[in-house]
């Protein structure tokens, strides 16, 4: 993908570019009291509300971070990204024989849209979508959580550990993944046992990241599918154009639309707060802030990246 027009004179430094995530963030942290922060066990950094972190890694390996950019969260949903990006190299677009690429329209959990479309979700970014990814790993990878978790080690240069808090509330709390997992499964598009998707999605989503770290790791989507850092492919340019589409349309749940009008550029969100995003041709970057507004997208964080992408003018639209 073609790069945007160039940063302005105001932020060519690294000290300009800090200075600005720092203004930035006095700008738009105090909305996360409007927000509500998932439920989650209290010991984990994402249930509280005053975490706020901005990171920007480019392509050259500069990084530039404000606020808690080093506190471990669990990923959660920003995971399908990879696990997309796991499956598509172990398989290609056939995957896309099972899953679609239309956004949803609807909440990312929802069963209504996927009975009336006979169990084929609408994208890989919701909840259905990513359970059909994971059975996907099951078939095509030796070790499929490896797959995954070894590609975000790579990535970011640091070992990605599952948060046990996490994954507890995770099991706790996946009755609907499980109820999704067992409708799909009877229109015929879940091969492996519900449990042992359902599970390994489970375990995905519970990984540790900080805000620096997927920052870090979204760079090769900006970089035409090449992982800046060691120069080795991760997709062919096709396949992380695709990736980027589809991040830009559905990765947001049902306020993609918003996103791509406010931002401009791909992005992929989680309930612990995360907003991940890439810039082609120049950067990674992510904002967190784990208080959520109503579509289940970080309230700070959603403002942070949009004033980032006024201020730096890196509208893709």
């Amino acid at each position: 993908m073609s790069a945007p027009g160039q940063p302005t004179s105001a932020v060519d430094g690294s000290s300009e570019i800090e200075s600005l995530l720092a203004e930035i963030a006095d700008q738009t942290r105090h909305l996360a009291d409007e927000g509500q922060v998932e439920e989650q066990p209290e010991e984990l950094p994402s249930a509280e509300a005053t975490r706020f972190a901005l990171a920007l890694s480019e392509l050259d390996g500069r990084e530039h971070v404000s606020g808690d950019a080093d506190v471990g969260f669990a990923i959660q949903s920003v995971v399908k990204v990879f696990a997309l990006t796991a499956a598509l190299r172990l398989v290609g677009e056939d995957l896309f024989d099972r899953v679609g690429r239309e956004p949803s329209g609807d909440p990312f959990n929802s069963l209504i849209q996927l009975e009336h479309e006979k169990g084929v979700p609408r994208n890989p970014f919701i909840n259905a979508g990513a359970l059909i990814v994971c059975d996907v790993l099951l078939d095509a990878a030796d070790d499929p959580y490896r797959a995954v978790a070894g590609l975000l080690d790579r990535l970011t240069g640091e070992e990605a550990e599952i948060s046990d808090p996490a994954l507890d509330a995770e099991r706790e709390s996946s009755s609907l993944n499980r109820a999704i997992g067992h409708l799909m499964r009877s229109f015929g598009n879940l091969q492996h046992p519900v449990d042992e998707v359902v599970d390994l999605y489970l375990r995905l989503c519970s990984l540790t990241v900080t805000t620096r770290t997927l920052a870090r790791a979204a760079r090769f989507l900006a970089n035409d599918g090449v992982d800046p850092e060691s120069g080795s492919p991760v997709l062919s340019e096709p396949l992380a154009r695709r990736v980027n589409a589809l991040m830009l349309t559905c990765g947001t749940y049902d306020a993609a639309g918003q996103f791509a009008y406010d931002l401009g550029f791909p992005c992929k969100s989680g309930v612990a707060g995360a907003v991940m995003g890439d810039v082609p041709g120049r950067f990674g970057v992510c904002a967190w802030s784990p208080p959520l507004d109503e579509k289940g997208n970080s309230r700070a964080g959603r403002a942070a990246l949009h004033l980032l992408s006024e201020r730096l003018q890196l509208s893709l639209l």
